[in-house]
C-alpha cells in the first residue's frame, strides 16, 4: 500500500517531550542494607552465617547433617535425618487435613465427561 510508503517516509516524531539532557546522579548509594521489612535491622556477616540459621520445612544447620561450605549430592542424606518437620498450629501441608468445607470437592460423572469431551457434550 502507498500509504504505508508515505508514513514511513515522513519521519517519527516521539510524543513525549524530556526536558534537559539526560544524567546520572552522582550521588547514589549503592551499600547494601537490610530490607525495611526484614525481621532484623542488620545484615548478615556471610552467607554462611545465614544459612546456619536458616530454616525451610526444617533445620538446615541440623547436627546429623555436614557444615554448610561441604557439598553433597541431592538424596545423600535421608530425609528423616533432616528433623522432624511439623506445621505450626493453625498451618497445615496438604488441603486433606483442612475442616471439611475448606477440602476439594470430588468429581461428578458429569464434570468428568465434560472434560474429556472437551465441553461437547454439555450441547446435546
Amino acid at each position: 500500500m502507498r500509504a504505508t510508503t508515505v508514513l514511513r517516509s515522513a519521519g517519527r516524531t516521539p510524543l513525549i517531550k524530556f526536558l534537559g539532557k539526560r544524567t546520572v546522579p552522582a550521588s547514589v548509594d549503592h551499600t547494601p542494607r537490610a530490607h525495611p521489612a526484614s525481621p532484623t535491622p542488620t545484615l548478615p556477616d556471610s552467607f554462611a552465617a545465614y544459612r546456619s540459621k536458616a530454616q525451610q520445612h526444617g533445620p538446615l544447620n541440623s547436627p546429623g547433617r555436614q557444615s554448610s561450605l561441604s557439598y553433597r549430592p541431592i538424596g545423600a542424606t535421608p530425609g528423616a535425618a533432616l528433623g522432624p518437620v511439623t506445621p505450626k498450629p493453625g498451618e497445615y501441608f496438604d488441603r486433606n487435613e483442612l475442616p471439611e468445607r475448606f477440602r476439594r470437592m470430588p468429581w461428578t460423572e458429569a464434570e468428568i465427561e465434560a472434560v474429556q469431551t472437551g465441553g461437547a457434550s454439555l450441547f446435546n
